[in-house]
Formats: structure tokens, sequence, C-alpha cells
């Protein structure tokens, strides 16, 4: 491919998206750069403080436990406050956490303060997701959420380098460059980041809003096709979160070091950067049932190729596969959950969505580790297949009872828009208005009906 068509393809990319998407985008990436903790946790405390890995195991688990907390707690706070206040409260609690974690010499001081940091930095989430539905068009999200992704990755990918070196010289130092990195995401999100929540919400309605159902977690949680998703979500971050908890110790048990571990994961990063935004390009207007039921064979599959993987470059391929998954997965579920998602719900969908990964970190551990010490490695590769296939038949029986006209969304498909060239769903006005029926754009203030079919969908 020509430079010319290289950079068209870029402009193609990016255009069409509104200015406040690349504040937000801008502040994903410094927040990401700032990934310390998260990293870096398990070997400050076993390496630099001296503690067991049991302790270690303890901590990084309460750290889980806060964000299964905080995505519920923040979900709400998004539709009641805003999304930019919970964004501002998130990350300004996140830099405080953070940095008093770094002074912490008790045991048991360490482990509530990595509770604390687990709740506040995982409480940015559902805001974040609710802002970019907002302000983005549908025909559109899942380029944003794959440009978003991106972000994470790439911020992700720079910090992981950048916090070893740190590391070496002084955790503390880690823990306070976290810190800073996250105080200037809050300043940047106070000075660029407008409030995007619809006028008319719930909290905010008159006598108006006695039309408008109210939308509480009971709400989410009783909308079956909805939850279906979630389940869904449950299986596939089981499968890709052994990334970072079955295959590091896997591969130490075959007799490879950290160094070759770093090695072969770093082919996810660095294959997400390269590759997110053209397979995006390549997928966002094609059909999302066939996307997600290939996604997650691929992610199942690919886990459970690493049984067979013998030199470290079979250990790489296994992770190019999954990887591949996780590409066309991650936009392409985003823009289905906010698709079912009612507009001025959108927190609390966003909240339980977020809170089936912080779950799937607690259990994905005690998975990988109960079925590698009884029964081997190879049965735990056997387990992610299984879990893939799975999940496949799920969003296939999901898809097949979504409404035609919000499958079609889902994809990239064009809807109906104002005289501003903007959609009504994304400006927030009821989708009746807009020409699209309630229950096809599932956002027009209550949950979508679920379907008898499948159960889940």
């Amino acid at each position: 491919m020509s430079a010319a068509r290289l950079a068209q393809a870029a402009r193609e990319s990016v255009s069409g998206l509104p200015r406040a998407f690349w504040w937000l985008w801008a502040s994903t990436l410094v927040n990401r750069l700032g990934a310390f903790v998260a990293t870096f946790m398990t070997l400050y405390l076993t390496l630099d403080r001296g503690y067991s890995a049991s302790f270690a195991g303890l901590v990084v688990a309460l750290h889980g436990l806060g964000g299964v907390i905080s995505s519920l707690v923040a979900g709400v706070m998004t539709d009641r406050l805003g999304r930019r206040p919970t964004m501002l409260a998130a990350q300004a609690s996140t830099a405080f956490s953070v940095a008093l974690l770094g002074f912490m010499e008790h045991p048991a001081a360490i482990a509530a303060v990595a509770l604390l940091v687990g709740m506040t930095s995982n409480a940015s989430r559902p805001a974040v997701a609710a802002m970019m539905a907002d302000i983005v068009r549908p025909e559109d999200r899942v380029r944003a959420f794959a440009l978003n992704y991106w972000a994470i990755n790439l911020g992700f990918a720079v910090s992981a380098m950048a916090a070893g070196l740190i590391a070496e010289y002084s955790y503390l130092a880690g823990f306070l460059g976290e810190a800073a990195l996250t105080l200037a995401c809050a300043v940047l999100v106070f000075v660029k980041v407008p409030e995007s929540r619809p006028e008319g919400a719930p909290a905010d309605a008159g006598e108006g809003a006695a039309a408008e159902p109210a939308i509480g977690l009971g709400t989410v949680l009783r909308d079956g096709r909805f939850m279906g998703v979630v389940g869904l979500s449950f299986l596939i971050s089981l499968i890709f979160t052994q990334g970072s908890v079955g295959l590091p110790v896997a591969m130490g048990a075959a007799g490879f070091s950290p160094g070759d571990y770093g090695l072969v994961v770093a082919v996810n990063g660095l294959l997400i950067v390269l590759l997110q935004i053209p397979v995006t390009r390549f997928i966002e207007h094609r059909d999302p049932q066939r996307l997600l039921v290939i996604s997650a064979l691929l992610a199942g599959y690919g886990f459970a190729l690493t049984a067979f993987a013998g030199p470290l470059w079979a250990y790489a391929l296994t992770v190019c596969v999954w990887t591949l998954a996780e590409i066309v997965n991650s936009p392409t579920q985003m823009s289905l959950v906010v698709r079912l998602s009612p507009v001025h719900g959108r927190g609390r969908y966003q909240g339980v969505y977020s809170m089936s990964w912080s779950v799937a970190a607690l259990v994905a551990p005690l998975m990988a580790g109960v079925l590698i010490d009884r029964l081997g490695a190879g049965w735990l590769w056997g387990a992610t297949g299984v879990l893939g296939t799975m999940a496949a038949a799920g969003y296939w029986l999901l898809m097949r009872s979504l409404p035609e006209s919000a499958a079609g969304v889902a994809a990239g498909a064009r809807v109906p828009t104002d005289a501003t060239g903007v959609s009504a769903d994304a400006a927030g006005v009821p989708a009746k208005a807009a020409g699209v029926s309630a229950d096809a754009a599932g956002e027009a203030g209550a949950p979508a009906k679920p379907a008898a079919a499948a159960g889940v969908a």
C-alpha cells in the first residue's frame, strides 16, 4: 500500500468524531501512561517488601474486589451526578490512594489501601463508556471504542516499559508517578471535557419525568437480554485474563524465564497497537453476530493451542491468535452494550457490564490455580476452548433474537440524523423522534424487552 493510501486510511479512521471524543481519548491515554500499580503490585510486595506470594495474592484479590464494588456504585453515580463529576471524583481519589499506598508499611494498611485503589481506579470506567455513547453517533461507535481501546493499549505498552525502569530505581517513584499522571488526567477532564449526560434524565427531570420509567440496578438485573451480554462478557473475560494469570505460571513450569514471558506477552500489546485501527476499518460495517462468534472461537482455541506450544515462538504464535480475537471482540461487544442500554440508564448498565470483567479478575486466578495444580496446565487450556465454544454459541443465540435494526446499528449501519448531521440517538433525543422504534434502538429510556427464544438475549 502506498504512503498516500495509508495516509488516506488514517484520515478516514479518525474523521467524523466530535472534538469532545478526542479530549476524552487523550484523557484515557494519559491515564494509562501511568498504569504502574496494577502491573507491578505482585513484584513490589514480594521482591521489594519481602512478603509471601500468598499475601501478594490476597492484596491483588482485594484490589479486584474493589473494582467489583466500584463498578456498581460508579454506574449509579454516572447516571445521578453526571459523567464528568464521576470521572473527576474517581481520578482525584485514585491519585490520592495510589500515592498513599506507596507509603504504607503495615500489611493490614497495605491490604486496606489496595482495596481502596481498586475501588477508585475502576470507578471512572462506566462514566467514560457512557460519555462516549452520549457524544458519538451510533454508526461511529465501533470505531470510537476501537480507538479508545487502542489508546489504552498504547498507554499500557509505554507505561510497562517505563515502569520497569522506574521500579529498578524506586517503587515509590512509580506510585507517585502514577498519582501525578492520574491527577493530570483529572485536570484535563476538568478543563476540556464537557458534561454529556442527556437532558431530562430521571434525576433532573421535573413533572414530565413521570412518563419515563425509573431505571435502577434492579432494572438492569431484570433485563434478560442485557444480562446475557454480561454473562458472555464474563466467559470471554475468564479466557483473556489467562494471558496474565495462567500463561506466566504455565510458561514458568515449562522452564521459561520471566523475561521470556515478557517477550511473549509483549506481542499482544504490539499487535493491538499495529492492527486495532486497520482491523476495525475492515469489520465496522460487518455482521456483529458473525464477528462475536468468530472472536469467541478465536479466543477460546487460541488459548487452547497453548497446550501444544513447545518453543518460545509457538507461545508467541498462540498470542497472535487470541490477540486478533481481542481486537475484534472489544469494540464490537462495547457497541452492542451501548445499543442495549437505555439513554438515561447508561451509567448503571455500563457499571454492571464492567463488573463482569472485575468478577472474572477474581475468578480467573482461582480457576487457573486449581486446574494447573490438580490436573495440569493442559486442562486449563482445554477449559478455555470449552469456554470459547460456550461464548460463541451464546453470541449466536443472542444476536438471532435481536431486532434487525438494532443489530444493524451495532454493525455500523447508518441511522437517521438531524439537520446538523448528528444522530438523534447520539444527541440524547428519544429514538422515536428519530424515526426508529424504541425496541429497535434499545435506548428510548426503557430497557429492551427480553427475548423468549434465547432466554438471555
